[in-house]
């Protein structure tokens, strides 16, 4: 568990971010008011994202490889964290859909249909559900942890000096 002490650390650091970030949006009302701008503000959390994949590499190279890491190394310990972010998805996926914002997919169907985005509101509960979602969220999590996690291993590997 040593050996991983530092990615585990990171992942749930990640998981509340994203919490907390979720928290903001409905305080900011984009899961309601101004769900309209949603869509596209939502997208900012990948600034956090990217920022807290490069700090626990920086942290893993720092404190576990005392100053040297290769791509490798780097890597492997962004892909822990991916992991374990992706195995906590579906929980965190609910935690948000009822506990921080429990009427966000009412909230979207009602706008996708009046948008014209969807036909029906049919359509529209067949999209935004929290099954799809889970799903979804899942599917995200790993995909783009591992492609956060091979960019910024290449920015942060550093050679030894000797």
């Amino acid at each position: 568990m040593n050996k991983i002490k530092i990615e585990v650390k990171w992942a749930f650091i990640f998981i509340g971010s994203l919490l907390l970030w979720m928290v903001l949006e409905r305080l900011a009302g984009l899961h309601d008011e101004h769900i309209d701008k949603h869509q596209y503000l939502t997208m900012l959390y990948a600034i956090v994202a990217i920022a807290l994949y490069v700090f626990a590499l920086l942290d893993k190279r720092k404190n576990y490889y005392n100053g040297v890491m290769t791509y490798k190394q780097g890597f492997i310990a962004g892909l822990i964290i991916t992991v374990i972010v992706t195995i906590f998805s579906p929980l965190t996926q609910w935690i948000i859909s009822t506990i921080i914002t429990p009427d966000y997919f009412k909230n979207v169907i009602e706008y996708s249909v009046k948008v014209g985005y969807h036909k029906s509101i049919t359509d529209a509960e067949a999209q935004f559900n929290l099954s799809n979602y889970i799903i979804q969220s899942t599917v995200w999590a790993l995909l783009m942890g591992i492609i956060t996690t091979a960019i910024v291993a290449a920015f942060t590997k550093k050679k030894s000096t000797n």
